[in-house]
Formats: C-alpha cells, sequence, structure tokens
C-alpha cells in the first residue's frame, strides 16, 4: 500500500474558535491561524501544522452536519478521521478492499472512490480503525492537475 505520511488529521468539534485557541494557548498552534468557513462541506475549520503536521479542527455549521452527528454519535469530541498519503491511491484502494474494506462516499463530495480535491485524489473507507475513520490521498506531483480521470 505505501502509506507515506500522516497527510492530516482532522478533529470533531463542537466549537472550532475555542477548540482553535486552545491548541494556541497549550501546544503553540500558530498565532495567525484563523476559522475559516468551508460552503460545500457546511464546515468551520481551522487548518494549521503543529509539529510538521497538518491538523484540522473541524465544526458542523448544521447541527445535523457530519461532525456534530458524529460527536453525538460517540458522546464527545475528537479524532474524526487520520489522512494517509498514499503513492497511488488506486493501488491503496485495490489492496484495502482485498483485504475487506470497504468504500463510503466522501461527505462534501458525495462521491465513492477516488476523486479529485484541490491537494490530490482522495477516497475514504467506510471501516474504521480503533473508531478513527480513515482517508486516502494521493498528492499531486509537480505539473499534475485535477483533470485525472476518475479511479476506483
Amino acid at each position: 500500500m505505501n502509506v507515506t505520511k500522516i497527510q492530516h488529521m482532522t478533529f470533531a468539534v463542537r466549537n472550532a474558535q475555542q477548540t482553535l485557541d486552545a491548541y494556541k494557548r497549550l501546544l503553540g498552534a500558530p498565532a495567525d491561524a484563523y476559522i475559516k468557513e468551508f460552503a460545500k462541506s457546511r464546515t468551520r475549520a481551522a487548518v494549521f501544522k503543529l509539529g510538521g503536521t497538518e491538523f484540522q479542527i473541524s465544526e458542523s455549521m448544521d447541527a445535523d452536519g457530519r461532525f456534530a452527528a458524529w460527536i453525538d454519535q460517540r458522546g464527545h469530541e475528537g479524532l474524526h478521521h487520520i489522512c494517509f498519503a498514499v503513492d497511488n491511491i488506486d493501488e491503496a484502494l485495490r489492496e484495502a478492499q482485498a483485504n475487506g474494506a470497504t468504500l463510503k462516499p466522501c461527505a462534501a463530495c458525495k462521491v465513492t472512490g477516488s476523486h479529485v480535491h484541490p491537494e490530490g485524489w482522495v477516497a475514504f473507507l467506510q471501516d474504521e480503525v480503533s473508531g478513527i475513520e480513515i482517508e486516502f490521498m494521493q498528492l499531486y506531483k509537480e505539473g499534475e492537475s485535477s483533470d485525472r480521470p476518475q479511479g476506483i
């Protein structure tokens, strides 16, 4: 499968600003990190790097949104998913499925399997590991763009 690194970790929270403030105060998150709203996914999020890893502190803008529902289901805020960078997303998905994994639709795009994303091609597994959702991402290489045909 060749996982090359953790691309990002996304945390589901009820209040992104309060959580970001705590990351700044307690963990040294960048002082200039701020909350952005993403209309397509109906999410408020702070995206920043800490210790070389990208963190996404995500709050649903709707009471029944993706992150709010996750928190309600589990009864607490926490690590929602880890995005693993892979060399070849189609091979990673084939291997995961051969080992019993099931793909699930992207919450924002409603696409199941590999699809374009601003940073590369992404896909999500229905399966969780230790209660954590799994995302795969094949990052664009120099000169590549989002015009690649859809994969698995």
